[in-house]
């Protein structure tokens, strides 16, 4: 994707107080491919609203837990669903974390609630030897 900057342009300092974002990590995706900011005569970058929408849609892309390396695959097209089975895995993964994040929110409602202390609790002594691996 290399941007063409129609429109308003905005220098990297612009882009990176606007997405509260450091410089270094603009300069960064732009070195794995992820943007490609029109340069001006003096070769500094000019980022439009192309480069906006670019960097707003990596955000969300890391919001949803996906690598650099995999954002740069499934933007590499026009259409997310060219990476369907990358974005099938990532569910997998997700529901995998969301399970995890549900038991931890689980045993910290319990702990809030039981009458006894946490190391003399039945439910958090299940939960704590299911931890411990066989010898």
């Amino acid at each position: 994707m290399k941007s063409t900057a129609p429109g308003p342009c905005f220098t990297i300092g612009e882009i990176a107080d606007r997405f509260g974002l450091a410089t270094h990590v603009l300069r960064h995706w732009e070195s794995i491919g992820l943007l490609a900011p029109a340069r001006d005569a003096g070769g500094q970058r000019r980022y439009g609203q192309a480069d906006l929408a670019r960097v707003a849609m990596i955000l969300m892309g890391k919001e949803a837990n996906l690598g650099l390396r995999d954002l740069h695959e499934i933007l590499s097209t026009d259409n997310p669903m060219d990476h369907a089975d990358l974005l099938r895995r990532h569910v997998t993964v997700l529901e995998h974390r969301i399970a995890q994040a549900q038991a931890a929110k689980g045993l910290i409602e319990h702990a809030l609630t039981c009458p006894v202390a946490f190391d003399q609790c039945p439910h958090a002594q299940e939960q704590i030897a299911s931890r411990i691996p066989p010898a």
